[in-house]
């Protein structure tokens, strides 16, 4: 019994030094691509009159640049860290903006099926009307998940649309 006692220790300990000598080779881990666009490269966006458009066909505009007119709701949270489409909070932040399908313009709904992050330190207090330049990059639960490249207010309007 203490012989093969002996020999399963000297076996741990064979294991766990060859295991060892991994452990000091360098460790590579994931790391999500932020949104960095390369200037001397053109991209090519694909111009929608309506953000829903995407929400309806997600799979449609996958890996693809995006450009849209939007009303600004709020900063959100929703979405971020989330693994299969990994947004750090500590690094952005959420969007959120309204459906543009509600019958009742008096009545606001944040389109919250379409998540839109943009980089905390980009992050402005738009209040009104924007143009959204974007990339989906994923579409994890079926929703689009865009990476806000751009946003520029556009001037007022005196009604909602």
């Amino acid at each position: 019994m203490k012989k093969i006692f002996n020999t399963l220790v000297a076996l741990i300990l064979l294991v766990s030094a060859g295991n060892m000598s991994f452990a000091a080779a360098p460790q590579h881990q994931y790391k999500p691509k932020s949104p960095v666009i390369v200037l001397n490269e053109k991209v090519e966006y694909i111009t929608l009159q309506t953000p829903t458009a995407i929400v309806l066909t997600p799979y449609n505009y996958l890996n693809k640049y995006v450009q849209f007119p939007a009303r600004f709701n709020k900063y959100s949270t929703l979405g971020l860290d989330y693994k299969p489409a990994m947004r750090e909070s500590q690094a952005y932040i959420g969007m959120l903006i309204e459906r543009d399908d509600v019958a009742d313009p008096s009545v606001v709904i944040p389109l919250s099926e379409m998540k839109l992050f943009l980089k905390r330190s980009y992050a402005e207090k738009f209040r009104d009307r924007i143009f959204i330049k974007g990339k989906v990059f994923s579409t994890a639960l079926g929703d689009p998940w865009v990476d806000v490249i751009e946003l520029k207010v556009l001037p007022k309007d005196t009604g909602r649309k």
